[in-house]
């Protein structure tokens, strides 16, 4: 076993000042991550007393200051604003000229590619998409979940193998994402992630309204198979009511929501019929019991009727 000493960081070759612009809940986290490598946060902007907070929190003794001298200092700039701001920042950083030739510019962005920093690009700097699929809370929790953490990635491709060894040094993984796919890469996590949180927030609600003391004890166990058989057979782990073509206790739920709780109405139908296609596309649905069951899914209750046919469903497992 080698007894050499471990190389400091901060002793690597190609250290990289690092600045900041926006101090939400990613900026802060990457560039503890950068740092961790041993690169140099010198810099951070931000307005809102949250921002300034997070920035204290994640990156001690680094100066807040202007979005233009946040540019002036650093050599890599991460552009960590929400996706609407992000170009009419990028063309006033490019038309005040404090962009620098040869400066890493990367955005955060799960929307855009490379191509928004076209302004930047014309002005010398080096441009690069690098998008953690993670969610952030803007504690020092979210630079330990980097680690693994797929990042996707778009640049031009003289700079792909630095935007991936950026990554890599962050704790996470490259995966590479075509300029004319990040809108669909990014429609694709926020249906899974944002909506998944909406749900889960809803079954919350409705099971303390049944009575339930603890809803996220009772959720996390059946929840996480749930997922995990998710990931692992797609469709063939699909199971319920609606897979099996159970009518009757669909209309039960449909009946119960309205009276408890028709703000989900909408949510479970919209949910079911995508449930219900799915299960009938991978032959899990038997085509027989899919005409009552489409039946209940079709009425809205526009008509003035409730969704049900009468019958009460007497399953009341999660299967």
């Amino acid at each position: 076993m080698s007894t050499s000493p471990q190389q400091d960081p901060r002793d690597r070759p190609a250290r990289l000042t690092v600045g900041v612009v926006g101090a939400g809940r990613v900026g802060p986290a990457l560039a503890a991550a950068l740092q961790l490598a041993g690169h140099r946060p010198v810099a951070v902007s931000g307005v809102s007393d949250a921002s300034r907070r997070r920035a204290a929190q994640l990156l001690p003794d680094v100066p807040l200051v202007s979005p233009a001298q946040v540019l002036e200092r650093a050599d890599l700039v991460l552009l960590t604003v929400p996706d609407d701001a992000l170009p009419g920042l990028v063309e006033g950083l490019a038309e005040t000229g404090a962009v620098r030739p040869g400066q890493l510019l990367v955005h955060t962005s799960g929307r855009y590619g490379a191509r928004v920093l076209d302004p930047a690009l014309r002005a010398g700097a080096l441009p690069l998409a690098l998008h953690p699929a993670m969610t952030f809370t803007g504690t020092s929790v979210d630079v330990q979940r980097l680690v693994g953490c797929s990042f996707g990635v778009t640049a031009p491709e003289e700079l792909r193998l630095a935007a991936e060894a950026l990554v890599i040094e962050m704790g996470g993984e490259p995966e590479w994402i075509a300029e004319e796919n990040r809108p669909l890469y990014h429609a694709a996590l926020a249906l899974g992630a944002n909506h998944l949180v909406t749900l889960v927030a809803e079954s919350m609600e409705l099971l303390r309204a049944a009575g339930v003391e603890a809803p996220d004890r009772m959720l996390g166990p059946l929840l996480g198979a749930a997922l995990d058989n998710a990931l692992r057979s797609g469709d063939a782990a699909l199971t319920g009511p609606v897979a099996r073509g159970d009518a009757g206790t669909v209309a039960a739920h449909v009946a119960e929501l309205r009276r408890h709780a028709p703000q989900t109405v909408a949510g479970y139908l919209a949910m079911a019929r995508a449930t219900a296609d799915r299960a009938l596309a991978h032959g899990l649905l038997k085509p027989e019991l899919a005409e009552d069951l489409l039946g209940v899914l079709a009425n809205d209750g526009t008509d003035g009727t409730d969704g049900t046919d009468g019958t009460e469903g007497t399953e009341g497992d999660a299967r």
